[in-house]
């Protein structure tokens, strides 16, 4: 895929969020579900509230796919730049223009996934102890089961970036070397995507009650 295919790509994806939705919402929510390196079970599910940076690869695309995971994780937690090993994915998600005082962003998720559906079954546990050795605090999640490629589909040997929104809903995916600009470019929409959480979120929150 060529560098102004994958722009045309996050411009559609750009225009198609801008667009009002009249989809059944239930039918669009995914869940991601798999275990990383250490046997921790995750779900996208569970990280409603927040958007979801899902970035994944084969094996001979894995070492750009986790150094753009990094790079759009320190964006969104500048100070994981000066954190140590075992703080780096707990840093706290940066401001957001236009997001009222006192009332928590939503956060970003960015999630390295190994993909892996050629390692058989009976080897598994030696895919986990390399991955632990590797990455000794980052969880990186193990897709054993090809979940991802049936689910997004995948450009072999390149970075691939699958994007959930606040509510769990799949809003695109982007494959191949990400340039500067369309870093930036994947950053903005991510912020919309944060941005566009705000009436979700102050739905949600309970009016005050008086007790007599």
């Amino acid at each position: 895929m060529t560098i102004s295919i994958r722009r045309l790509v996050l411009q559609v994806l750009l225009a198609a969020f801008a667009a009002p939705s009249h989809a059944n919402n239930a039918d669009r929510v995914v869940n991601i579900a798999m275990e990383d390196q250490f046997k921790n079970r995750h779900e996208t599910l569970r990280m409603q509230g927040d958007v979801v940076v899902l970035v994944y690869s084969e094996r001979k695309g894995a070492e750009a796919a986790l150094e753009l995971g990094r790079k759009l994780h320190v964006q969104f937690h500048p100070t994981a730049g000066q954190a140590v090993a075992t703080e780096w994915s707990r840093q706290p998600v940066v401001g957001l223009a236009g997001w009222p005082a006192g009332l928590a962003p939503p956060d970003v998720h960015v999630i390295p996934v190994a993909c892996l559906p050629e390692v058989p079954k009976a080897l598994e546990t030696v895919a986990r102890s390399r991955f632990r050795k590797d990455s000794q605090f980052v969880s990186v999640w193990l897709d054993f089961e090809d979940t991802m490629r049936q689910r997004f589909g995948i450009v072999p040997n390149e970075p691939n970036i699958a994007l959930l929104d606040t509510r769990g809903y799949p809003q695109g995916v982007l494959s191949g070397h990400v340039d500067e600009k369309m870093f930036a470019e994947l950053v903005g929409l991510i912020d919309q995507l944060r941005l566009k959480s705000l009436q979700d979120r102050t739905a949600a929150v309970p009016a005050a009650t008086t007790i007599r």
